[in-house]
């Protein structure tokens, strides 16, 4: 799956979406560790990851080269200050309608309108994977991102009051959100 398009962030910058390929993956794999160092929002911590750069590319390489799933880079100025995603659930034919999406801002370009872009062309691409629904977890303290996907459509289905435990503030709830992509039209089995 392909992607590229430029928009114009609000402090009048240029920022091109496009995918993240495998020769990106250092500039990804420090983003990572940046990100997951800024802010307790994030699945894991900088240290608990299990890749390398050299796994990073085989693994933007498999995206760039996948008809349903994208991992998209955000670039300002020539450099890599977000990354954005959507990953299948299940191939199984009962799960097969369902991806996640998944969205992380290196801290200096939150508020520049780069996360509403990215979760568009997420939705975009989700939809063009014949996609029936994404799915997130937003910790609930994250009232910024839980705003962002409001707007973009998302609705909660639930919450998990012991979906993350933080070492900073202890349990974390997660409020579960989901997208229809087909309006919720398509006829029930």
């Amino acid at each position: 799956m392909e992607y590229r398009k430029t928009v114009v962030l609000k402090d009048g910058r240029e920022c091109l979406l496009r995918n993240a390929g495998e020769e990106d993956a250092k500039a990804v794999y420090d983003l990572f560790m940046d990100v997951h160092a800024q802010t307790d929002y994030l699945l894991t911590y900088p240290e608990e990851h299990s890749f390398t750069v050299e796994s990073e590319a085989l693994f933007l390489k498999k995206k760039t080269e996948s008809e349903n799933e994208i991992e998209i880079a955000a670039e300002v100025g020539g450099r890599i200050v977000a990354t954005a995603g959507i990953d299948r659930i299940s191939p199984k034919e009962k799960t097969k309608h369902r991806a996640e999406f998944g969205i992380s801002v290196d801290k200096a370009y939150w508020g520049l309108g780069i996360g509403k872009a990215m979760t568009e062309a997420c939705i975009e691409c989700a939809k063009a994977a014949g996609y029936l629904q994404l799915e997130l977890d937003a910790v609930a303290e994250n009232e910024r991102a839980i705003a962002l996907y409001k707007s973009a459509g998302f609705v909660e289905f639930g919450r998990n009051p012991r979906g993350f435990r933080s070492r900073l503030t202890g349990w974390q709830e997660l409020v579960l959100m989901r997208l229809e992509l087909d309006g919720g039209t398509e006829e029930r089995l």
